[in-house]
């Protein structure tokens, strides 16, 4: 008999990879900025949905497929991106593309990547994107932008909500530096790291005219932002408080989705991160409109735990649960799911 896969359960995954890290890189994972009130009500806000039971339908095929800016996709699951990869793994950015790409899954590379771009993109054999950060001159982020095109990225999406970086207190506490222990990854020459940013709605102007890519905007938390931004001409938008880890106290993604859905108006799509960790998470952010859910700790568990193995397996469990929880729910079409299928409970 072939011996059965090596994790079964995410929290199994989980238990795996802080049983390997040092505290210093659990915690920089883990945590989120000053009380992790934000970090804790993304949790909270999507335990509070439940879920629609429709029975007696035929659920025995369920189609999971979607595509984001035109680009097929097996599932509507993303691995979101995440710099300081190097904490995880010796090979970082790298390894978890490859770990994507065994699961057949999109990936968002961080501009806080250790690894040059090109190097990411070889090891990738899934669908791939970038994400930027604008710390660094326009020249040097335009370059940048011209090798991210040339390596096959398929979009770029700028993080918007990086203008200072946040008060993680469970680093400050530590007196743990994680930018100076990410210095051990390869890349050649790091953004900027300048505070506060400059960022502006110019600087979306500019970066549209900068690229051919579909250029996305990531951090938008409210319906006056997200409507400002397909006026831009913006064709995604990335619902995302950082999971948790810059502005305390914000609301939750889930709950700030619905208004931001409604004011785009399908002349965008969109993309969600933000406390999901599980195919139960997944179905409630596409059903409340999401296109695709990104994930990012049930990835970085996976990457610590057994790097691309652990990645691509942890992507398969929730893929698993996204199945099951569309059969138990009587949904057959990841891309049909309607609002109505969720609901909050108290």
């Amino acid at each position: 008999m072939m011996p059965g896969p090596r994790f079964v359960t995410l929290p199994e995954i989980r238990r795996e990879a802080k049983r390997r890290l040092s505290r210093e890189a659990w915690n920089f994972g883990a945590g989120g900025a000053e009380t992790e009130t934000t970090l804790k009500r993304n949790r909270r806000a999507l335990d509070r949905l439940a879920i629609r039971q429709d029975i007696l339908v035929d659920v025995r095929e369920i189609d999971l497929r979607t595509t984001l800016l035109g680009v097929p996709l097996s599932a509507p699951i993303a691995v979101a991106p995440m710099g300081g990869l190097v904490l995880f793994h010796p090979e970082g950015d790298v390894e978890m593309a490859r770990g994507a790409g065994l699961a057949d899954t999109l990936v968002f590379l961080s501009g806080a990547t250790g690894w040059p771009v090109e190097a990411v993109a070889a090891a990738s054999t899934g669908p791939k994107m970038f994400q930027l950060y604008h710390m660094g001159d326009r020249a040097w982020v335009g370059d940048l932008l011209a090798r991210v095109e040339a390596a096959g990225y398929l979009a770029v999406c700028l993080t918007v909500d990086v203008q200072v970086y946040g008060r993680r207190e469970r680093d400050i506490l530590a007196r743990f530096n994680p930018r100076e222990a990410m210095s051990k990854a390869p890349n050649p020459r790091p953004p900027d790291p300048s505070y506060p940013a400059r960022l502006t709605w110019s600087d979306v102007d500019w970066l549209r005219k900068a690229t051919n890519l579909p250029v996305g905007l990531k951090g938008v938390m409210t319906p006056q932002d997200a409507r400002r931004a397909v006026e831009a001409g913006v064709e995604l938008v990335w619902v995302s408080n950082h999971g948790g880890r810059q502005l305390d106290h914000t609301q939750a993604t889930i709950d700030a989705l619905p208004p931001i859905v409604d004011a785009v108006g399908g002349r965008a799509e969109i993309v969600i991160d933000g406390g999901f960790a599980r195919g139960t998470d997944v179905l409630k952010g596409l059903a409340r409109g999401a296109t695709v859910v990104a994930l990012a700790r049930a990835a970085l568990w996976g990457l610590a735990a057994d790097g691309a193995a652990g990645v691509a397996r942890a992507l398969e469990i929730v893929r698993d649960e996204l199945r099951t929880t569309m059969a138990l729910s009587g949904q057959t079409c990841a891309a049909r799911l309607e609002p109505e299928l969720v609901f909050r409970v108290d």
